[in-house]
């Protein structure tokens, strides 16, 4: 009696079979002992394709995952730019009424007292004040907006009134009763203007 029959060692060679196979996947077993090779070769084939979908998948996932972290950095980055740009539009919005202020002190004094030696003295103060407001405006990227003579434009001018005249065409700005400013690219206070129309 050889080995091979020694009901035994069938045993424990099947149990030496079934650790060595343990982890293989299935698709790569054949409970057919007499499967031909073309079945064998038509399972690695599908494996072979499952494996290409799942990494194609995979790199997909991957460059999707990519992008939206570009999209990410690049909004990041705006709004850090936006909060260093505009980071001074409340704070500018308030001191626009100082300047206002400022401008209306200096429109106030008659030309006659401007050139009086007593006035001469608070008139140049408050034009210095002014220039050095303005400088300071300008070091924030914040501008006044153009308006007399200019078309009205709705995104920058406020038209408060209509002004009967023949000397302007209807539509153009007349009149400007309040400045207003820019801080870079954006609004900061819109222009308070009189519109020229037809007389009636």
């Amino acid at each position: 009696m050889t080995d091979n029959d020694n009901p035994k060692n069938g045993a424990e060679h099947d149990e030496a079979v079934e650790k060595e196979l343990e982890g293989v996947p299935e698709e790569f077993l054949s409970d057919d002992e007499d499967g031909s090779e073309e079945e064998g070769e038509g399972s690695i084939a599908n494996a072979l394709e499952a494996l290409k979908a799942d990494l194609e998948t995979a790199n997909q996932d991957v460059l999707y995952a990519k992008a939206e972290a570009q999209n990410m950095r690049r909004r990041s980055e705006k709004e850090i730019a936006d909060a260093r740009n505009y980071a001074a539009t409340g704070f500018a919005r308030d001191i626009l009424s100082v300047a206002d202020n400022l401008g209306r002190a200096i429109d106030a004094v008659p030309k006659e007292l401007r050139e009086d030696d007593k006035f001469k003295g608070l008139v140049a103060g408050i034009e210095a004040t002014m220039r050095e407001l303005d400088k300071a405006f300008a070091n924030h990227g914040i501008s006044r907006i153009a308006a007399m003579g200019l078309p009205l434009d709705p995104n920058q001018h406020q038209a408060m009134m209509e002004v009967p005249t023949n000397d302007a065409e209807p539509g153009t700005i007349v009149q400007e009763m309040q400045a207003g400013y820019m801080i870079r690219d954006r609004l900061l206070r819109p222009s308070m203007v009189g519109v020229a129309k037809k007389p009636d």
